[in-house]
């Protein structure tokens, strides 16, 4: 193994917190879209439109979408990083740094899959709601 796969797969710099990201910007965006919606729809009256408000949900989603798929960019290369061996499937059996440095950015990249998903449909909900009513 090289030098720099060895530096990159050290048991020291591995960290959980890049499979926390993907959900945790699901969650914010949750949040944020539902309560900015009901606070909005509570102080308007039954028939008011979203208005603009639709297209801060919009940029605000990009932007989640964003940080979301760079998150599971780095770890789909993490997952097929450099000088890991080329099996025809990589195997997760193993005790080693390097299976559990593949493990984890397989498992970072699903994650944001998935966190995609659900802030896309997240939006969609918000989207359909034309007005408060």
């Amino acid at each position: 193994m090289s030098t720099s796969a060895r530096s990159t797969t050290a048991e020291s710099r591995q960290s959980l917190w890049s499979l926390v990201i993907p959900p945790a910007i699901w969650l914010g965006h949750f949040l944020v879209s539902y309560g900015v919606a009901a606070l909005w729809c509570g102080t308007a009256d039954r028939t008011a439109a979203l208005g603009n408000l639709g297209v801060g949900f919009g940029v605000f989603t990009a932007c989640a979408v964003t940080v979301i798929a760079v998150a599971g960019w780095r770890g789909w290369t993490r997952y097929r990083y450099p000088g890991a061996r080329r099996e025809a499937v990589p195997s997760h059996h193993r005790d080693t740094p390097e299976d559990r440095h593949r493990f984890l950015g397989l498992a970072t990249a699903l994650l944001a899959a998935l966190s995609a998903i659900a802030t896309l449909y997240v939006a969609i909900a918000v989207a359909v709601v034309g007005n408060c009513g």
